[in-house]
């Protein structure tokens, strides 16, 4: 799937050159930019894969059942708008999505289902700046690496924990919710073409670890508070993202 998307973006940046060739005209540099990203991300879940691992140890492979798969990979989308200050100086904000799941289904018997499922998103929202270096130009393209980073405030973190059967009453659903601050930085390039679209590539990593999450079980008995484990999204992840001038 990220190789269907990088070359979803691959293939916009070469069919904004050609129109640009075909205009004959210099690359547009517009001050105010909408970046919309799809970045492939790494994430930690260092505390919520242990506790799967637990469930996995303690309770399905004793019965000889295929535990359920770690956490480890997800996709970030982000909305950012992107100012350029300076010729070389930007200011940029935004709010993004990052959601990753994973399930395990087991078919004990006919008519008798079981189902588990894992699953933690996390709304982050940023602002930050950036420094771009001298433009690369070529007719009418032009390339800019730029380094950046900022702060981000981590809200609606959930993660979620449940087991789904067709047994009565062994069914439970535990959640977890909290928000907590976290930064990031970046490093990429800023592909300009003779047209208000433009293209960036680079890589971004993100510290997103919330901690104290207010904890809560839902069972056929009633729903309780209980400890759950830190929500860590953390990773770094390549930016594919596309510009649209504003």
């Amino acid at each position: 799937m990220s190789r269907v998307r990088f070359g979803v973006v691959l293939a916009a940046a070469v069919a904004l050159g050609a129109s640009a060739r075909e205009a004959g005209a210099a690359a547009e540099v517009h001050r105010l930019n909408l970046v919309i990203s799809a970045s492939p991300t790494q994430v930690a879940a260092t505390d919520f894969n242990k506790d799967l691992d637990q469930f996995n140890r303690l309770i399905l492979e004793p019965q000889g059942l295929e535990g359920i798969k770690k956490i480890t990979f997800a996709w970030y989308y982000d909305f950012q708008l992107r100012y350029f200050v300076r010729q070389n100086v930007a200011v940029c904000a935004g709010v993004g999505q990052l959601r990753s799941a994973t399930k395990r289904e087991y078919l004990p018997a006919i008519e008798q289902d079981v189902e588990l499922r894992a699953e933690m998103l996390s709304v982050p929202v940023h602002v930050g700046g950036l420094y771009y270096f001298q433009p690369y130009n070529q007719g009418d393209f032009q390339a800019r690496a730029y380094l950046g980073g900022g702060l981000m405030s981590l809200v609606y973190n959930r993660e979620r924990f449940g087991l789904n059967t067709t047994f009565p009453g062994a069914s439970f659903q535990r959640s977890g919710r909290g928000d907590s601050p976290g930064y990031y930085v970046e490093a990429g390039a800023h592909m300009f073409f003779a047209a208000r679209y433009s293209v960036l590539v680079g890589v971004i990593y993100r510290s997103a670890k919330i901690r104290n999450l207010e904890g809560i079980v839902h069972t056929t008995a009633g729903s309780f508070r209980v400890p759950v484990p830190n929500l860590d999204t953390s990773g770094v992840g390549a930016r594919m993202a596309v510009g649209i001038g504003m």
